[in-house]
């Protein structure tokens, strides 16, 4: 139960002092300049402690958004990937820098909304807008924060993030070479004056890897004689095994007899031995030589998807080439693989119907 004690200050001012106490629970205290804020204070408290409400507030008001995005950082990001840490420490830090003097308590939906807008509209330290894709990630970066102090660290009663709508992401790029680019820009590549860059460009459209796990390659990861590679950073956390056949690994096999002794790493560079080899200069003159525009690096992987669609791969393998853990991220490629689902639909049908 609730009582009420009124307090006369050396003015003459009156306040009063409200202590609930109910058993089993701690006693809860507050002061207020009117009596009718008191009562009502009083009879909220009592109602929210026997509701389970009161100290999941009461915890709520006691940490502020930096507080959560500081300890989400020393304790929860040591655990990713170092990509992965980085990116979502700025992303994190973003939200702290905007709302991080908030207690938890008063971080609203609404609030996190106005973040959301500002993301999209306003420009990055680059100078550009961020796209709705961009813009997802922070979102999900501070919405497993929350998670972590809902449930873990029992800071609050439920994530603002949940009813906060996301913005829609375009369908994703697909941009391949087709037979003739592919034939100019390899032999481009193979004249270049860098001997790297055609085998790493090999590697990258026959294994699907990305520019930073392959440029990372080091040579105890690589099994050339049964011809697969492991690669222990990947982008969602996750050792991987990639498949090598074909021309890149007879490639990768002449490479590795020239090999330099002093680094670990497959592609070093040429100044510093133990960070990888710098290719944006040769890449992109090969592509000038070749005459095809718009065209990056990561474009290399969507080849890869690419092909393997068009060359009759359901897209659960094109994911597990990929190494995306759902089918979502390779949706984008099943157009390519129409003829083959056409085929299957006809053998079930052929085998069903063909007698009728």
């Amino acid at each position: 139960m609730a009582t009420i004690e009124t307090r006369i200050a050396d003015s003459g001012e009156k306040s009063y002092r409200v202590k609930v106490r109910l058993k089993g629970y701690p006693a809860q205290s507050a002061t207020f300049d009117r009596l009718t804020d008191a009562k009502k204070w009083a009879a909220a408290t009592e109602s929210a402690i026997r509701e389970g409400r009161h100290f999941k507030t009461a915890e709520a008001k006691k940490h502020t958004l930096a507080e959560m995005v500081d300890r989400y950082v020393k304790d929860v990001l040591p655990g990713k990937t170092a990509k992965l840490r980085n990116n979502q420490t700025a992303q994190l830090n973003w939200f702290k820098s905007e709302i991080g003097q908030h207690s938890l308590a008063d971080i609203s939906t609404a609030l996190i909304t106005q973040c959301r807008d500002k993301l999209l509209t306003e420009p990055n330290q680059q100078g550009r807008v961020r796209s709705p894709a961009s813009v997802v990630r922070y979102m999900a970066a501070l919405s497993h924060a929350f998670t972590v102090a809902v449930n873990e660290w029992q800071w609050l009663e439920d994530s603002p993030m949940r009813k906060v709508k996301k913005p829609k992401e375009s369908r994703g790029r697909v941009r391949f070479l087709d037979d003739s680019e592919r034939e100019r820009f390899l032999t481009a590549c193979q004249q270049s004056s860098n001997s790297t860059l055609y085998l790493c460009v090999i590697l990258a459209l026959s294994t699907g890897m990305r520019q930073g796990e392959l440029m990372g390659l080091k040579w105890q990861d690589v099994n050339l004689k049964e011809g697969f590679i492991i690669l222990h950073e990947t982008k969602n956390g996750e050792r991987r095994r990639v498949p090598l056949a074909g021309h890149g690994l007879d490639l990768l096999r002449e490479h590795a007899k020239v090999r330099r002794l002093d680094t670990d790493l497959l592609f070093p560079g040429n100044i510093h031995k133990d960070k990888p080899i710098d290719l944006r200069k040769p890449f992109e003159n090969a592509l000038r030589a070749a005459e095809i525009n718009d065209f990056h690096w990561h474009d290399l992987r969507h080849c890869t998807a690419s092909y393997l669609a068009m060359n009759g791969a359901s897209l659960a393998e094109i994911a597990e080439v990929l190494g995306h853990k759902t089918l979502a991220m390779v949706k984008r490629y099943a157009h390519l693989s129409d003829g083959h689902v056409s085929n299957v639909v006809a053998s079930m049908n052929a085998k069903i119907f063909g007698g009728v």
